[in-house]
């Protein structure tokens, strides 16, 4: 049977998606690891009789199946060559939960933190907690047996599954959990269950020897499950199976409850080793976590532009992360006490005992963010996973890290280590070089000497992440051959003709077989900006997507607008890089940069940057995606849309000084349809009016004062052509705040529209106007104050990438937006008036500027903010204006600023510096945005 013919036939008979164009595959071919595989096609299931039916058709074909959840996997175990399943589309509901039986039922698909927020409502939560909690689905968990911080009190994801539903390899359904009356061996139970007794049976002895010594040894089955002592659990021997015995389309778990109350003890040691040593006694004081970081790992979260500021730890080169949990306040901070005093006897330099939840959170970031901290040296170059979360018993864990550094220092290699210390297990990502024939082979060798290594600490190859395609090989190193021959057995017993994620535990794959870097090549010639970062190489810069995710994740933040409006992978940062990479390296068709099925997956990426500051490795799609539009239409005819908003600026300049006219022309809607239909501008939206009033001219004619700082302000095309009243306000406080204004005498312009829309050699040339402009002797350092954010964006971070020089670097180094500007600046605020504000920030200010300055001078003014931090207002720019965006533009609305309008009474004051965003919540909102400068004006003395 043909390719396509399966593809037909899955088609037609599922009520799911089945997708087999080049960018879905493409999107699929890898996950988190350093494998790729290229797929037949994606089926995205809608329920259980879908899954029933696609497992019949495989079966007929002889065609492999890999389900898989959110792809988050660092050992290659969420990617196949057949059909990849995906349950994190559509079967994603909680469908039960009993709190008094402290259980829930889920589907595979639904994310770890909707199933927690479910759960918290009755004061219970999922014990398992994998960093990777608001985008990890517990299909995905139950694959790899994930653990995560708490698992040092409340398990693996093992230890709290109760029940499963699995089709099996021929498309039967069994339900797995407890049964201790059917592991008699006496053949009382069904066919499945009768094979797995006989596989207990035959290998009790070796079992009991080998398998479940210490928590963390997830490598291999977990046949200790079925034990009798255990239970004949075999739905928990089915965990951490990575896919390879069946599908699962239901689960029952069980919920633990969760503390009213907790602490964070943060203890310094003198470094990891010390920090190791001390683990095991302080998880014998019953923390709920003992997790570990080093100086590296911190020194690699300093080093990136995230807009949070780290809080101080305590003296040390190391630090374990020791929270602790109570029913009511006074309990936790006594049992924190206790845990500060242990940490002291175990050799702690200094202990911070943190109360605050706000300040425990900053502190969890830079734990969680590892993954992806973890992937760039102090030094630029790459790290990589595959050798990623080894495990030790915890009593072993100082000797073995000690040794490893001793291996990494063998190879020539560093590596940033960091994670579960209570229970043994380490997380590594290491500078391997991949690219080269003659360093692949050190990696292949590396990782049979780490292998041998943590075995010889009486360890586990994993201790969270399962074997997959980077260790499999590796499991005749750590156990006998008799084991071995169980593990086949019980992979037999599920699945006899090995369809389910082949390659993986049984049969195993080379580990250095399929390595996705084998494709990858240096792209540095004729690329339009100058990727500093990587060298010049958009190859690399590509490479900064390792697969952790995190532009899954559908609540917090604002990364990834589309994916979360679509819930479609090649939405996603991670899928638009993986294409990205894949028609890079010529793989996903011959066309190269000509390519429709790249644009087409870029089409919807708002360039709202937030990957480039929330994306822990900072992949930064906004670049990415102009540099594709550069290279996709050069020397070609553009979309109308790039005509008319990507030359937005000039249309702007001619066009004010006949404002009047042309907006009387606009309103007559045969016109207005018209010029939207001529400039690709979507029917449905509506086109802003002109100002009829110059600002430039009013600013001409006063007289400010003659003394004051001098402050140059930035007027920029879009507020001197639609809200001029913003600068006058912005001039008016910062007067107020004893600065002497500056205005340019005439509009400079950013280039940002000719960026969005790849127009890069004419944005190019027109930021070179810009810093003739700005960079005179005579202006010195003196600060740029811009009020438009993405203009400020633009000028802070494009323009060094754009255009080489001092010039262009001095310029980006001079700009404010005006809350840095006036960050800790005296003003005559009136403290008769407290408000609360709705404020959307703009993406591009959260990811380039960051909102600390803002919340506080509103907080100095008397404003309580309620921000907007979630998603993006989905204007952005030209993106929203578009024809065929609208839809996609209106559900970032709902997904962001609306729920919060909704929250707030019609007359509270809204908040937003951006035009775009300003614009979005007028037409979706009904509400009348004032930007800073207004709030700001309105609240100083005297009064305007």
């Amino acid at each position: 049977m043909s390719a396509d013919s399966i593809v037909r036939g899955l088609a037609t008979e599922l009520k799911g998606e089945v997708r087999a164009d080049d960018a879905t595959r493409a999107a699929y071919a890898t996950d988190a690891s350093n494998h790729r595989v290229v797929p037949l096609c994606v089926v995205l299931p809608r329920d259980a009789d879908d899954v029933v039916r696609l497992v019949e058709r495989c079966a007929d074909a002889n065609v492999p199946i890999t389900s898989r959840g959110a792809g988050t996997n660092t050992a290659g175990n969420a990617i196949g060559p057949g059909v990849i399943v995906d349950f994190s589309r559509h079967m994603t509901a909680v469908l039960d939960i009993d709190p008094a039986a402290r259980t829930a039922v889920v589907e595979p698909g639904v994310v770890l933190d909707r199933l927690r927020d479910r759960a918290a409502a009755h004061g219970l939560t999922f014990g398992a907690d994998p960093s990777t909690h608001n985008r990890c689905t517990l299909g995905g968990m139950i694959g790899t047996n994930a653990c995560g911080s708490h698992s040092v009190a409340w398990g693996t994801t093992a230890d709290n599954v109760d029940e499963l539903d699995v089709v099996l390899a021929d498309g039967s359904c069994v339900t797995l959990g407890r049964h201790g009356d059917q592991g008699d061996g006496t053949g009382a139970g069904t066919p499945l269950l009768n094979a797995l007794a006989e596989v207990r049976n035959r290998w009790l002895a070796d079992i009991r020897l080998e398998l479940g010594r210490f928590p963390r040894q997830i490598s291999g089955y977990g046949l200790q499950h079925l034990l009798p002592e255990n239970g004949f659990h075999a739905a928990r021997a089915l965990v951490g199976a990575e896919g390879t015995c069946g599908l699962v389309t239901r689960v029952r778990v069980r919920l633990v409850p969760l503390p009213a109350a907790r602490v964070l003890v943060v203890a310094g040691f003198a470094d990891d080793l010390a920090a190791a040593a001390a683990a095991p006694a302080l998880a014998a004081a019953g923390p709920l976590t003992v997790e570990g970081i080093n100086d590296r790992l911190v020194a690699a979260f300093d080093s990136r532009p995230a807009p949070q500021r780290r809080p101080e730890l305590p003296a040390g080169r190391a630090w374990l992360l020791l929270e602790v949990g109570a029913d009511d306040p006074a309990a936790a901070r006594d049992h924190a006490e206790a845990v500060r005093r242990s940490a002291r006897d175990q050799g702690a330099l200094d202990v911070h005992v943190v109360v605050d939840h706000a300040d425990q959170r900053a502190y969890w970031r830079i734990r969680e963010r590892g993954a992806g901290l973890a992937t760039r040296t102090a030094d630029g170059r790459e790290a990589w996973p595959g050798w990623e979360d080894a495990a030790v018993p915890p009593a072993r864990l100082a000797g073995y890290l000690k040794d490893f550094r001793e291996l990494l220092d063998r190879y020539g290699r560093q590596g940033v280590v960091y994670g579960h210390f209570g229970e043994g297990c380490v997380h590594v990502r290491i500078d391997h070089d991949l690219l080269s024939e003659s360093g692949r082979a050190a990696y292949r060798s590396f990782q049979e000497d780490a292998a041998d290594l943590v075995v010889a600490h009486g360890g586990s190859l994993s201790g969270e992440h399962g074997d997959g395609r980077a260790r499999s090989e590796l499991l005749p190193r750590m156990y006998g051959e008799r084991i071995r021959d169980a593990f086949a057995a019980f992979k037999h017993a599920f699945d006899p003709l090995g369809r389910f994620n082949p390659g993986v535990l049984v049969d195993p794959a080379r580990l250095d077989a399929d390595l996705r870097q084998t494709i990858s090549r240096p792209h540095t010639a004729d690329l339009a900006f100058a990727y500093h970062s990587d060298g010049g190489d958009f190859g690399k810069a590509l490479r900064r997507c390792v697969g952790v995710g995190a532009c899954r994740k559908q609540s917090g933040g604002g990364m990834c607008p589309s994916y979360r409006a679509t819930r479609d992978e090649r939405h996603s940062t991670r899928g638009r890089a993986r294409i990205l990479a894949e028609m890079l390296d010529g793989r996903l068709s011959a066309d190269g940069w000509r390519s429709e099925h790249v644009k087409d997956a870029l089409d919807l990426c708002l360039m709202c940057k937030a990957c480039s500051a929330e994306c822990p490795v900072t992949v930064d799609m906004a670049t990415y995606k102009a540099e594709f539009l550069h290279q996709h239409y050069r020397g070609r005819l553009r979309p109308a849309a790039h005509y008319s908003m990507g030359w937005l600026p000039l249309w702007l300049a001619a066009g004010r000084r006949f404002a009047r006219p042309l907006n009387a022309v606009l309103d007559v809607d045969a016109v207005a349809a018209l010029a939207r239909r001529l400039g690709g501008i979507d029917p449905a939206r509506r086109l802003p009016r002109l100002a009829t009033w110059s600002f430039h001219r009013w600013f001409r004619r006063r007289t400010g004062p003659a003394d004051g700082d001098p402050v140059v302000l930035w007027v920029d095309s879009f507020t001197a052509a639609f809200a001029p009243e913003v600068a006058r306000d912005a001039v008016h406080v910062l007067e107020a705040a004893g600065y002497r204004v500056e205005v340019p005498s005439q509009t400079l312009c950013c280039g940002l529209t000719w960026v969005s829309t790849g127009q890069l050699d004419i944005a190019r040339r027109v930021m070179r106007r810009t810093v003739r402009a700005l960079d005179r002797r005579a202006d010195g350092d003196r600060p740029v104050v811009t009020l438009e954010p993405s203009c400020g964006a633009a000028l802070r971070s494009d323009l060094p990438e754009l255009v080489d020089g001092d010039g262009a670097r001095r310029v980006a180094s001079r700009i404010r937006t005006l809350a840095e500007l006036l960050d800790g600046r005296e003003l005559p605020f009136r403290a008769d008036r407290p408000a609360t504000a709705v404020v959307q920030f703009h993406c591009h200010q959260r990811a380039v500027f960051g909102t600390r300055p803002d919340r506080a001078l509103l907080e100095r003014a008397g404003v309580t903010v309620h921000g907007v931090d979630e998603g993006c207002c989905g204007l952005a720019g030209n993106f929203g204006f578009q024809a065929g965006h609208y839809e996609i533009s209106k559900t970032c609305a709902e997904q962001s600023f609306l729920p919060h309008l909704e929250e707030h009474a019609p007359d509270a004051p809204v908040l937003a510096d951006g035009f775009s965003c300003r614009l979005q919540i007028a037409e979706f909102g009904g509400r009348r945005p004032v930007h800073l400068a207004r709030l700001l004006r309105e609240r100083i003395e005297p009064a305007p």
